[in-house]
């Protein structure tokens, strides 16, 4: 019997394009007590929603499921329940982005990635090897390079912009935390410092136990077949940032 004086979870959602860190970070949050993130609503093959017919529910439906009837876990007390879902997954159902912002005390947080590239590279590189994640038991073979056409560069960071100025407008700046993937990576205390906060948790103290590992760490030109070829198309148009060489004359690549 469910005590009603016990208050239902406190919902929240990440949000993101692809290959930004977005499981990392999933993994991190879990480490907390009282806090449960169950991956990609909207992902067919997650293992995480025992339904595996949720995906031929409504909108409403689905989100019911992952607020209201989401999966317990019997060791956790959660105060905080969440998923997270990508930006091409939206494409599939085009009214469920407009049902989550009509969720109910919803907290937001949009993962992004400084360089849009880098992550249409690790898109790509995974796509080709069906590898998305890599944990500190694998090989450390590198993943295979790659060649992006320009148009997909162009449909990629195009889509990137419009999908985060979309969450921004789409919800209100005290219900919305923006977390950089760099950040994320190199200040992971810092980062989930402000996120315990955010959701209105107790801290947690940072603990590096994360099984996860990045799978690629060379710089872009070594990665991207074409990666000077792109360089010069897009040298003078507002994504030529996305191409700049670093201090060591060379454009860094961390997945």
């Amino acid at each position: 019997m469910t005590d009603s004086h016990i208050p239902p979870p406190a919902p929240f959602v990440i949000l993101a394009m692809p290959r930004t860190g977005t499981h990392y970070l999933e993994e991190l949050l879990n480490a907390h007590p009282n806090v449960l993130s169950n991956g990609e609503l909207l992902n067919p093959y997650a293992t995480t929603w025992p339904d595996k017919h949720r995906l031929l529910r409504s909108d409403r439906e689905l989100l019911e499921l992952a607020y209201s009837c989401c999966p317990a876990q019997s060791d956790k007390k959660a105060t905080h329940v969440g998923c997270k879902v990508n930006e091409p997954q939206f494409h599939d159902r085009p009214g469920f982005f407009a049902e989550l912002t009509r969720w109910p005390g919803l907290r937001v947080i949009l993962v992004v990635r400084e360089n849009t590239l880098e992550s249409l590279r690790s898109l790509v590189q995974a796509r080709q090897t069906r590898q998305w994640l890599k944990f500190r038991s694998d090989n450390d073979a590198p993943p295979p390079q790659v060649r992006l056409s320009t148009a997909d560069c162009e449909a990629y960071f195009k889509a990137a912009d419009d999908f985060h100025a979309r969450v921004a407008r789409s919800f209100t700046k005290s219900n919305m935390l923006e977390i950089e993937y760099e950040c994320l990576l190199r200040e992971s205390a810092t980062c989930l410092a402000a996120i315990w906060e955010f959701l209105g948790v107790p801290a947690l103290r940072f603990s590096s136990t994360a099984t996860l590992q990045r799978q690629e760490t060379r710089p872009l030109e070594q990665t991207i077949e074409n990666f000077h070829e792109l360089r010069r198309h897009f040298s003078h148009g507002p994504y030529a940032r996305f191409f700049d060489v670093g201090e060591r004359g060379r454009a860094v690549a961390i997945d």
